[in-house]
């Protein structure tokens, strides 16, 4: 044997030794991070050295306070949900376990985790308005500078951070990306599921007449605006990864990413148009009639849209693949948000009932459109501009209202005094509400990340 075959096969002993070694070494974690949930209140996916065998994961791990839950998966990576229906309203210990398949056992890994997510709000303050967000411990805390302004508010769908809207007092708009960070997983309880915040970067260069915002689960910011310059519409998708992509698109309203990425929804004329993002080869399904985009239900391809009919009632409708639009709820009322759980099981309608005096009514529906609540928020109204919100975390609704304008008194000509809006917090499945002190002019929840 030559010295070349030697040095050959000694060094193939040598890989077969390391590889021997390898696999008598207990399996690790490798990752272990937040993922969307569409079928439950949280989802965590982990990742190991070496496949794990499911049924042993799932009866080796524990969560406290108990929460029962399902391990889903082939072995790497794996899925940890809990279960459907239940709610998570503090955080959480867990304790992960395990076993290979040649029974090696995971070595034991302890980590606090905190799914809930954070209530971001455009607060007003002194000289104008600013970003704010809720700790879980109840404080409050600027995340940006004060601006005259913040008409525009869309976190960002990975929980990473929030685009925004700020305007001036000449009424030129500009586009900004703010970076936070969540320690929603960590080995100690010490700082758990506090925001702080990170990067503000202004996106573009231009003043502008307008921009709207919207995302999805990977953290893309898609901009629609029009320059103050020459007020020619522009369609941008800035990346999570920091690139940039111009997209020539013509629509005749807000565009709207899709939460599971891949696709937007552009209204048209004839109707709402599901586009394909390049690189994808080009398509375009178009459902016709009078109808707006009014939320997205987390189960992918679910959403509600809004119908307008010719005698001036209108409708909401559920949507689901390969399906015609299913009607949930039709009259005169105005219906002026919507929100649904999971893929549309559970539905909430805000509606304004009544024209001299408008009564604001949140009802919730089964995905067939029974009324399962009717709750009228008496003395209330909702803040222009704003939507209903769910999460799923802890199985609550999130609007901004205020209390209705009364007249200073008997007799008086005066005009009634406009109040301040405030944060809503309605327990989801019995609609009680739970109105927060502090003026907001907005609202919305940061998902954990």
């Amino acid at each position: 044997m030559n010295g070349l075959s030697v040095a050959l096969a000694a060094g193939l002993g040598l890989a077969l030794a390391q590889q021997q070694l390898l696999l008598q070494r207990p399996p690790r974690l490798l990752e272990l991070r937040q993922a969307a949930a569409s079928s439950g209140p949280a989802a965590l996916r982990l990742r190991f050295s070496r496949p794990l065998e499911p049924q042993s994961v799932a009866s080796r791990t524990t969560l406290k306070p108990a929460l029962p839950f399902d391990m889903q998966g082939n072995g790497n990576p794996l899925l940890l949900l809990p279960k459907a229906g239940e709610r998570i309203l503090a955080p959480l210990r867990l304790h992960l376990g395990g076993e290979d398949g040649r029974g090696l056992a995971l070595a034991g890994v302890e980590r606090h985790w905190d799914p809930r997510p954070h209530l971001l709000a455009v607060v007003p303050v002194a000289g104008g308005e600013q970003l704010q967000v809720r700790q879980h411990d109840g404080r409050w805390t600027a995340l940006t500078p004060v601006w005259p302004s913040i008409p525009g508010l869309q976190p960002l769908g990975d929980g990473s951070g929030v685009g925004l809207v700020s305007r001036d007092q000449q009424g030129s708009h500009l586009v900004w990306r703010l970076d936070l960070h969540t320690r929603n997983l960590s080995p100690t309880a010490a700082g758990l599921g506090l925001v702080e915040r990170r990067k503000l970067e202004r996106l573009g260069d231009q003043p502008l007449l307008f921009a709207h915002l919207s995302s999805n689960r990977a953290g893309d910011l898609l901009v629609q605006a029009s320059p103050r310059s020459d007020g020619q519409a522009s369609t941008v998708l800035w990346k999570r990864d920091g690139g940039r992509q111009s997209l020539e698109l013509e629509a005749s309203g807000p565009i709207a990413l899709l939460p599971q990425g891949g696709e937007l929804i552009v209204p048209e004329s004839e109707g709402l148009s599901l586009r394909a993002l390049p690189p994808q080869p080009a398509r375009r399904q178009v459902l016709p009639g009078s109808r707006d985009l009014s939320s997205f239900c987390p189960v992918a391809g679910r959403a509600l849209l809004v119908r307008h009919w010719p005698d001036f009632r209108r409708s909401l409708e559920l949507v689901e693949p390969g399906q015609a639009p299913r009607t949930l709820w039709l009259g005169s009322a105005g219906l002026a948000a919507s929100a649904c759980s999971r893929g549309g099981e559970r539905v909430w309608a805000l509606l304004i009932e009544g024209l001299r005096q408008p009564r604001l009514v949140l009802l919730g529906l089964d995905q067939r459109g029974r009324v399962l609540q009717r709750r009228e928020l008496t003395g209330l109204e909702l803040e222009p501009g704003t939507d209903l919100h769910y999460d799923p975390t802890t199985d609550r609704l999130l609007l901004a209202v205020r209390s209705r304008p009364e007249a200073q008194g008997a007799g008086s000509a005066s005009e009634p005094q406009r109040q301040q809006a405030r944060a809503a917090l309605i327990d989801a499945s019995s609609l009680e509400i739970d109105l927060l002190e502090q003026p907001v002019r907005q609202v919305s929840w940061l998902v954990a990340g």
